[in-house]
C-alpha cells in the first residue's frame, strides 16, 4: 500500500487507521462530511492531529455527492480504499431513516462507481455485528445467514455487503467487508454506551442500562480493530475454488469477495462493564434499569477463526486494560 483512500478519516476508526497508515509510511486521503451527528468539534480535533503529517491531506465532502466524491479519485490514484464513513446508531436509524439510505446506500454506491471506474486494487469497507439481527446462534459467524436484521441501520450494513458481492462478481473488483464487534477506546464516539456512561457518572447523573442489564457485548480494543483493517487491506481477496452454489457459503464466494468479523470473542455482561467504569472512575454509578430497546440484540460473540486463519491475527485487548486507556484519554481530553 502506498497511497490510500480513507472515507470517515474524522471518525472515530477512520481517525485510528489514518494514523496508523501514517506512522507506516504511507501517504493517505481522508474524506468527511463533518457532520453533526455527535460533536463536531471532536472530529475537528481528530483531524488536527493527522494534519500534523504533510502524507496526510483532507477532503470535506459528502458521501451522497457522486460528483464530490467522483473529484477525489480523478485527482488521485489510490490502489487501496477503506470506507468506514457511514451513518452510525441503531437507536438513531429508528427516527431518522433517510440519513441511512443517503449516506450507507447512496454513498457506498459512490463508492463502488469509483473504484469500478478507476481500477482500485483493494476496497475494504466496515460492516457490522448488527447483520446477524435475529440470529441466536453464539458464536456469530461469517458461514451463518444473516438475512434477519432488526434495524435499518443493520440492513443498509447487509446490504453493503450485498452490494460490494456484485460488483466483485461484475467487475472483479476484489472487496473485503469487516464487521466491526462494539469497538471502543481513546477518542471514541460520544454516542456510544461506553462513552456516554463515562461522563454521566463523572458528572453524577443516571445511565440507562438496558433489558435490566442482561445484555453482553463483545467489546473490541481500537487498535485491535485497526490491526485486523490493516492486515485485511494486504490480503486481497480471490475466488474461492471450493465455492459451492448449492450449498452456498455466505462468507466466501466465486468472485474476489470475503467477510470477517473482528471481535474480542470474549462477550461481557453490561453489568461487569459498568463496574469495571466505576472502579476505574472511583465513582459509584446510578443505575436505571430499563426494557429492551427496539433494535437491540441480547448478546454479540465474534467467531474469528477467519480471520485468524488468513491474516493470523484475533483480537486480544482485554476489557479492563482497553477501558483503562479510554478514562486515561477522557480524563484528559475533557480535564476531568
Amino acid at each position: 500500500m502506498k497511497n490510500v483512500f480513507v472515507t470517515g478519516a474524522a471518525g472515530f476508526i477512520g481517525f485510528h487507521l489514518c494514523r496508523r497508515l501514517l506512522g507506516m509510511g504511507i501517504n493517505v486521503i481522508g474524506f468527511d462530511s463533518i457532520n453533526d451527528y455527535y460533536d463536531p468539534r471532536l472530529k475537528m480535533d481528530r483531524l488536527a492531529m493527522l494534519e500534523k503529517t504533510s502524507r496526510f491531506n483532507f477532503v470535506k465532502g459528502d458521501l451522497a455527492d457522486s460528483a464530490a466524491v467522483e473529484a477525489v479519485f480523478c485527482a488521485n490514484r489510490f490502489d487501496t480504499v477503506v470506507h468506514l464513513a457511514a451513518q452510525a446508531g441503531v437507536r438513531y436509524s429508528l427516527h431518522n431513516p433517510h440519513a441511512y439510505i443517503a449516506s450507507n446506500i447512496n454513498g457506498f454506491l459512490n463508492i463502488l462507481e469509483a473504484c469500478r471506474q478507476h481500477g482500485v486494487g483493494h476496497l475494504v469497507y466496515g460492516s457490522s455485528s448488527s447483520v446477524y439481527g435475529a440470529n441466536s446462534l453464539s458464536p456469530f459467524s461469517v458461514h451463518h445467514n444473516a438475512d434477519h436484521p432488526i434495524s435499518l441501520y443493520a440492513a443498509t450494513k447487509k446490504s453493503n455487503e450485498l452490494m460490494a458481492h456484485s460488483y466483485s462478481s461484475l467487475y472483479g473488483l476484489p472487496t473485503t467487508g469487516l464487521r466491526f464487534f462494539t469497538v471502543y477506546g481513546p477518542w471514541g464516539r460520544p454516542d456510544m454506551a461506553y462513552f456516554s456512561f463515562t461522563k454521566a457518572i463523572v458528572e453524577g447523573r443516571p445511565i440507562d442500562v438496558y433489558n435490566h442489564g442482561n445484555m453482553r457485548r463483545d467489546f473490541t480494543y481500537i487498535d485491535d480493530i485497526v490491526e485486523g483493517i490493516v492486515r485485511t487491506c494486504r490480503h486481497i481477496p480471490v475466488p474461492d475454488p471450493a465455492w459451492n452454489s448449492e450449498a452456498p457459503d455466505p462468507g466466501s464466494s466465486y468472485a474476489p469477495y470475503r467477510i470477517y468479523n473482528i471481535g474480542n470473542n470474549c462477550p461481557v455482561e453490561l453489568i461487569h462493564f459498568v463496574q469495571c467504569l466505576e472502579k476505574l472512575l472511583g465513582r459509584e454509578a446510578v443505575v436505571n434499569l430499563l426494557p429492551l430497546q427496539p433494535g437491540d440484540v441480547l448478546e454479540t460473540c465474534a467467531d474469528v477463526d477467519d480471520l485468524m486463519r488468513d491474516v493470523g491475527f484475533s483480537p486480544t485487548t482485554p476489557l479492563e486494560q482497553g477501558l483503562a486507556h479510554f478514562v486515561e484519554w477522557y480524563r484528559g481530553y475533557y480535564h476531568v
